[in-house]
């Protein structure tokens, strides 16, 4: 094994310092006090997990880190042995990420989920993202909720149907009824990351909005859940504040 001490050898983490030092408000430790933890890039949440070094490496290598391994996914399949041949990683650094990332992936098995409010369309993609969390094909979700928009469950309806014409209102809503739910928010992934609607996305949404209000269940909103990139820091996208939210003709 390399000597994680050394230089040589190592995955191409360039850690030399930046030339410019970072403003104070925007060093990753101050913005994570300031405001919620979804309004951080993946970088930056990582830097606050790395080895301690200065801020600016840190982010530097966090950023060339997810680059390299193709984000937050291919950090956690790259696994501790992976992650400790990274310069200035090592094992520890290496047990610390996939320690953090690996208790990201268990918030969907969390006790309590079921009780949790769900309102804001950030709150919903967030509730989510950990159970779409590397996943490589779409999975389409039904979230049953009560009158006071508490979670009464999370119901997966489909994988890897990218028809959503093939949805049927029958499998969106039969949960609903059981569980005497007045009201769902659909919920689904983009795996290519980019959270915009396709036609049939639309098209699905409007007629399940419709069937929705022939049997009494309010679709209240449909979220779809992708990542954030440098250029598109909101990782998802909400029909009803897109006004994408209304029923067929």
């Amino acid at each position: 094994m390399n000597d994680h001490g050394s230089d040589a050898g190592l995955p191409g983490l360039n850690v030399s310092a930046p030339e410019q030092a970072l403003p104070v408000a925007e060093l990753p430790e101050r913005r994570l006090m300031e405001c919620p933890a979804e309004y951080l890039a993946d970088s930056e949440l990582l830097a606050l997990v790395m080895p301690r070094q200065s801020p600016e490496i840190a982010l530097a290598s966090a950023r060339r880190m997810l680059a390299e391994l193709g984000g937050l996914p291919g950090l956690y399949r790259a696994g501790v042995a992976g992650l400790a041949q990274y310069q200035g990683i090592g094992p520890t650094g290496a047990r610390l990420i996939h320690a953090a990332l690996s208790l990201a992936t268990r918030l969907n098995r969390t006790p309590g989920r079921e009780r949790m409010r769900l309102e804001a369309p950030g709150d919903v993609a967030a509730f989510m993202r950990p159970v779409f969390f590397q996943k490589e094909k779409e999975e389409f979700h039904v979230l049953l909720l009560d009158p006071r928009h508490n979670l009464i469950r999370d119901e997966c309806v489909t994988i890897g149907l990218a028809d959503r014409s093939q949805i049927h209102a029958r499998e969106v809503f039969r949960s609903a009824i059981r569980e005497n739910a007045c009201r769902v928010i659909l919920c689904h992934n983009h795996p290519s990351g980019d959270p915009m609607p396709s036609p049939q996305d639309i098209e699905c949404t409007r007629g399940l909005v419709g069937a929705g209000k022939l049997i009494g269940i309010d679709v209240i909103d449909h979220i779809i859940v992708g990542e954030r990139t440098p250029t598109r820091p909101v990782f998802w996208l909400s029909f009803r504040e897109a006004n994408l939210l209304f029923p067929a003709p």
